[in-house]
Order: structure tokens, then C-alpha cells, then sequence
């Protein structure tokens, strides 16, 4: 009798993981979908922050490379989604990092054109401490904005710096580091997209050595 009620039990219980095992892939499965069509969605409110709709008519999604250089703050592969009008490419947003911040690095996404126009400017990732360096941030302060519409005239352009550098961009009381940080990785990816048009065609495309 215990013997026939152990095997009663033990085939109740497996009879119920399976059946736990397969609703749990289901809502995964399902989940799955939705959670990456929303990050998508996000990616794509992102991507028109720093890159207005109206500068491109492609999926720059879809158009997704990776470039490597000091100017973007470290050794490691940044992402680059490419923008084209008509077929023709005139901008990108690019992922880029501030290596100097306050608190350790910011990560940021920078739109630009070829010519040293920046569209638009967003942080992705920072550790800037609340009420002070983290003003950088969309939903704190409107500060980061204001690289909209800029353009640089080249390295040795004075006005992109803050204003206690003898710049055009405001700092924030009591924290000069973390505005500073991000206005030189801002000038220093505007710059590095001047040198893109004739590597345009060799960037390996996202998900390659990643």
C-alpha cells in the first residue's frame, strides 16, 4: 500500500511539473514577444529624440553597425544606427561614452549629421549624484537639449565647453564635472562623425563580434 501511494504521489507531481513546465514556457513565449516589441517602441522614441523623423525616411533600427574608437570614451564596440534619405546617408545617432563623469562614466546617444551638426543628444546610463549631476538626465531637467541644433566648427572650436571654460553651455550649481563630461563627449562624437562617410561601407553590422 505505501509502496502504490508513493508511486500515486510521485506520478500526481510529475504530472504537475509537466503541466507547470509548459504554461511557464507559454507565458514566456508570449511575454517574450511583447517585452521586445516594447523595447523596441522605446528604441525607436529614442532614436527620433536625437534624430527628428524628418532629417530620414529609412529603418535606422534595421540600419544598426558597430565602430570603435577613443573618441567615443573607451576601447569597446558603440553602436551606430545610420540614418539615409532617399537612399542616402546623412546622419547617425550614435552610442557614446563620457568616461569623466562625477560618478564614473555616462553613457549617451548622440545624433549628427556628417558636417558637424548635432541633432540631438540623450544619456542612456548614469551614476551622477541625485540633485546634483543628474540634472544630464531627460526627466530632471531639459539641459541636455540644448546640444540640439548646435554645430561645431571643427577640433578647436572654444564654445563647446561649459561656461566656466569660457564655453557657451551652462553648468549646474554646485557640479561643473558631469556637464563638462558630457559636453566634450558630445563634441568629441560630432567630431568623430565627420571621419564616418568613406567607412560607411565596411562597418561591420551589429551582432558581429558583440
Amino acid at each position: 500500500m505505501m509502496l502504490q501511494s508513493m508511486r500515486k504521489h510521485g506520478t500526481t507531481l510529475a504530472l504537475f511539473a509537466a503541466v507547470t513546465t509548459g504554461l511557464t514556457a507559454v507565458v514566456n513565449t508570449l511575454t517574450q514577444k511583447t517585452i521586445a516589441h516594447q523595447a523596441a517602441l522605446q528604441q525607436k522614441t529614442l532614436l527620433d529624440q536625437v534624430v527628428p523623423p524628418e532629417h530620414y525616411d529609412n529603418d535606422m533600427q534595421s540600419e544598426c553597425y558597430l565602430v570603435s574608437d577613443p573618441a567615443l570614451g573607451n576601447a569597446l564596440a558603440h553602436r551606430l544606427y545610420l540614418a539615409r534619405k532617399q537612399g542616402q546617408p546623412v546622419g547617425a545617432a550614435l552610442e557614446t561614452t563620457a568616461p569623466d563623469g562625477y560618478s564614473g562614466a555616462i553613457k549617451l546617444l548622440v545624433g549628427a549629421d556628417f558636417s558637424g551638426n548635432v541633432f540631438g543628444s540623450r544619456v542612456i546610463e548614469h551614476h551622477e549624484t541625485p540633485g546634483l549631476g543628474d540634472k544630464i538626465e531627460l526627466r530632471i531637467s531639459n539641459w541636455i537639449t540644448v546640444f540640439s541644433g548646435k554645430k561645431i566648427d571643427g577640433p578647436d572650436d572654444k564654445r563647446w565647453a561649459v561656461k566656466k571654460d569660457g564655453g557657451m553651455f551652462d553648468q549646474f550649481t554646485g557640479a561643473t564635472i558631469t556637464p563638462r563630461a558630457v559636453v566634450n563627449s558630445v563634441r568629441r562624437t560630432a567630431l568623430y562623425m565627420e571621419t564616418l562617410p568613406p567607412k560607411l561601407a565596411t562597418l561591420p553590422a551589429c551582432g558581429a563580434g558583440e
